[in-house]
């Protein structure tokens, strides 16, 4: 696993991030609302992004390029 970044709910994600995540991201980001102090953790797993947000909410790239958003319970 390697270390990425976090930034804030609302904020531009990293540009190193694929169309299709940052369209997740925007999909959870709409559901949610405005949640002030609420963050996104990057991390990469086999050269794969893996964005979790404050609530558990993840979301993953698969090795067949799907991307899948887990909500949190």
């Amino acid at each position: 696993m390697q270390l990425g970044t976090r930034w804030s709910v609302g904020d531009v994600p990293p540009a190193r991030l694929p169309e299709s995540v940052v369209t997740a991201i925007s999909e959870v980001e709409a559901e949610i609302g405005d949640r002030p102090g609420w963050r996104w953790t990057l991390t990469w797993l086999e050269g794969r992004p893996v964005v979790e947000l404050d609530d558990g909410t993840t979301i993953r790239t698969g090795h067949d390029g799907a991307v899948t958003v887990e909500q949190a319970d």
